[in-house]
């Protein structure tokens, strides 16, 4: 059974070539397929803003032996605060009732009567009120901070890189990413906190680091391209996709396993709001963040530069040199053989510098 290393290796070195970029139209179709169904998903479910952004009461009941959210429900619909409003456990001791916002007294008398009925001293209960004024500038910053981030990245890349065609494929890279996150946090039904805001940067983060690997791979297998006659732009940028697969996949497995757990642990176990919300966020886009790092991000980036006259000037010089090999080889079937197989591949096959990609066509030996 061949080993993971061997792939890797035979990734890394062009001995095994996967399309990334040569079906780079089946990822785009597939991409806008899935972020089409989100934003449909965000149009028709929408999501669910917690407190902090739409504003409301809330009140937690603490120290409960085992935490059943009848005795809220019941005094909710006693004091006709059931219409808009939500129970939920917290943990393994707490109980937490958000409604609409309430003035002091009425807020008060709904603590005193949640006491009662979890048979619980007062100090056991913790009761906030959050106003219009408050959740509408945490939701403004919240869109000014992710504004913020991404024109930051996008400087950050097109300093670094030095071309801003980068800077594009990554920043719609990352827009999917933030798309598929958040229409599948939509159908989730979570409520949407200070916690999901902090998800979902924090994956924008992870998406942006695998993605400038990849570049940088990139960078390195196109310096100098101008001037070789092996392989095309577009070959040597899935080269580097090839050769930072093994690294993404590992990664990301090595991150969403953890978060995973998180998941599982905050949603299922403790169902504690704070980690169910950022660990949701954290593990789509983990996922979406290395999909479209790979399938993505460099595709995009041929398509961004394939208009370059000094791309589209070295591609004709290297189909020219390709079937100039294949006149020179003649009828000879060996050289045509070697030809054919000779690999996309680093300076680690002896003997070629960058491969052939193309399939030469075979001469049928004279009679």
């Amino acid at each position: 059974m061949t080993s993971l290393a061997s792939i890797g290796n035979d990734l890394y070195s062009g001995r095994t070539s996967l399309p990334f970029i040569g079906r780079r139209r089946l990822w785009y179709s597939i991409a806008l397929l899935i972020v089409a169904s989100c934003a449909l998903l965000l149009g028709t479910v929408g999501l669910n803003p917690g407190i902090d952004f739409k504003g409301g009461s809330e009140v937690s009941v603490t120290g409960l032996s085992a935490p059943s959210v009848g005795p809220a429900n019941k005094v909710l619909e006693a004091s006709d605060l059931d219409t808009g409003a939500s129970v939920t456990t917290m943990g393994a001791s707490g109980v937490r009732v958000q409604t609409r916002a309430l003035d002091k007294p009425r807020l008060d008398a709904l603590s005193a009567d949640l006491a009662e009925a979890y048979s619980v001293q007062p100090d056991s209960i913790t009761a906030t009120t959050v106003g219009p004024t408050w959740s509408a500038d945490v939701t403004a910053k919240a869109v000014r901070g992710l504004v913020i981030f991404l024109a930051l990245v996008g400087v950050l890349i097109w300093a670094y890189f030095r071309t801003w065609k980068m800077a594009a494929a990554a920043l719609l890279a990352l827009c999917h990413d933030i798309v598929i996150t958040v229409g599948i946090y939509a159908l989730s039904g979570f409520e949407v906190t200070p916690a999901t805001i902090i998800g979902v940067l924090t994956i924008l983060g992870y998406s942006l680091y695998d993605t400038v690997v990849v570049f940088d791979k990139v960078r390195e297998n196109t310096e100098g391209f101008e001037t070789q006659t092996r392989s095309t732009y577009a070959e040597l940028a899935n080269l580097a996709v090839n050769q930072t697969l093994v690294r993404s996949i590992n990664t990301s497995v090595i991150g969403v396993l953890p978060v995973a757990s998180l998941l599982v642990v905050g949603a299922l176990l403790l169902g504690a709001g704070t980690l169910r919300d950022i660990a949701l966020t954290m593990f789509i886009g983990m996922i979406a963040g290395t999909l479209s790092s790979v399938l993505l991000a460099t595709p995009l980036l041929v398509d961004l530069r394939s208009r370059e006259k000094a791309i589209t000037e070295q591609a004709a010089r290297v189909e020219r040199a390709r079937r100039q090999r294949v006149e020179e080889a003649g009828d000879d079937e060996e050289a045509l053989e070697a030809l054919a197989a000779a690999p996309a591949a680093s300076p680690l096959v002896p003997g070629h510098h960058l491969g052939v990609t193309a399939q030469p066509k075979r001469k049928r030996k004279r009679s």
